[in-house]
């Protein structure tokens, strides 16, 4: 499908490797579908890469690429390209990490109404400045919880399968509600 699709008005959401792995592999997949469900769900094709790469260890990956509202894109245009060169400069090293977040960062920069959704903290720093909109996943699910598609109780299951599963989050294990009571998530005005 051509990214000449994506209206001024439509926001498309660009997904890093790691929330959904975490996801795909705690099987909350379908929370993140459920939440998206109104947009376009892009991934570049290093994101891609990334997750066919991981498939021979993590079957649940599988999942993700077989997810049919989850659309795959190759990053092909000079904006784009010359988008991936300056975040990879930025956050690549001799190890060929992080090129997904590259990858993540140059997509959404470069669609009109794009939002790049990853929680790597090296990552969001460097987006600091450019033209391109970041959420953490964290940051879609509370808000997924004050639009009433996701409560409290659910996202704190979600949030504790997702920590079991070794992925970081500023709270711990049981700790998602304490949480949003201490930044003050949900208090009414």
């Amino acid at each position: 499908m051509g990214r000449d699709i994506v209206s001024a008005l439509e926001t498309a959401y660009v997904l890093d490797t790691g929330p959904l792995s975490n996801f795909a592999q705690a099987q909350w997949l379908g929370v993140l579908k459920s939440v998206l469900k109104d947009h376009r769900v892009l991934i570049p094709d290093v994101v891609a890469h990334e997750l066919r790469n991981g498939c021979d260890r993590h079957h649940y990956l599988r999942s993700v690429l077989d997810a049919a509202w989850i659309e795959q894109v190759t990053l092909s245009s000079p904006e784009e390209l010359a988008a991936f060169v300056h975040y990879e400069r930025l956050l690549v090293g001799p190890d060929q990490r992080n090129l997904g977040e590259c990858g993540v960062l140059a997509l959404a920069e470069t669609l009109p109404s794009a939002v790049a959704v990853l929680d790597d903290r090296v990552a969001v720093e460097a987006a600091r400045g450019r033209s391109v909109t970041v959420r953490r996943t964290l940051g879609l699910l509370c808000e997924a919880i004050r639009a009433g598609l996701l409560t409290v109780p659910l996202v704190s299951a979600l949030a504790d399968d997702l920590i079991q599963n070794d992925y970081r989050l500023p709270f711990p294990h049981g700790g998602f509600a304490q949480w949003c009571e201490r930044e003050g998530l949900f208090d009414t005005p």
